[in-house]
């Protein structure tokens, strides 16, 4: 346990330096964010920044970010390790969808646990660039999560809806499968993305 708690505060560390002032402070400028949880999923075609929506989809979002910075348990990867570093976009669908986030790279793996649908009515899929949990079902969400290639409201209403993509949609148009996401880094913007603890508002909201 005190391991575990020592793990938990060197990437508490970590997290507090990549809060934005340091290397990000430009590029947040640039995309007129002042304040929010921003992912960068870095890979070979080039980096993808997607607005978390910590807010309105708190259990979604404290998932995929505590999973991303290796802060929440799972029977994949341990505890300090970030999760979805080095796994592959196993799904592509022309005009619809990319999808990612398996360990197993083939649509059938998850982090060991599932949990429930986070419906918020005025997030839809009206859009390209919508990020969404993937399920088999109502209450299965796990870690694989897709972006859309196009407006696909049909799927309004079964999948909990947690992030858009900002920047970098060109780049999620030329993902192919078996592309890898070398590096997921979680940038927090303003106090209120800085103080949000995801562990605990996945445990709250569970």
């Amino acid at each position: 346990k005190k391991s575990m708690r020592k793990q938990i505060l060197i990437i508490g560390v970590l997290i507090s330096l990549v809060s934005c002032g340091g290397p990000y402070k430009n590029l947040m400028k640039e995309l007129g964010i002042k304040k929010g949880v921003i992912a960068e999923i870095k890979t070979s075609k080039g980096d993808i920044y997607i607005d978390l929506y910590f807010e309105k989809a708190p259990l979604t979002v404290a998932n995929f970010v505590g999973l991303a910075e290796g802060t929440l348990p799972n029977k994949v990867s341990k505890v300090g390790d970030p999760y979805f570093d080095g796994l592959t976009f196993h799904r592509v669908v022309q005009n619809f969808v990319i999808q990612g986030g398996d360990p197993m790279g083939n649509g059938m793996g998850g982090p060991g646990y599932q949990f429930r649908q986070e419906i918020v009515k005025e997030l839809s899929h009206d859009s390209e660039g919508v990020v969404a949990m993937a399920n088999a079902g109502p209450n299965t969400n796990g870690s694989q999560f897709y972006i859309t290639l196009a407006p696909t409201p049909h799927l309004d209403g079964g999948y909990n809806v947690f992030g858009k993509v900002i920047k970098g949609m060109d780049v999620v148009k030329s993902i192919t499968v078996g592309d890898r996401m070398d590096k997921v880094t979680i940038i927090r913007v303003g106090s209120d993305a800085k103080n949000w603890d995801a562990n605990a508002k996945f445990n709250e909201h569970k």
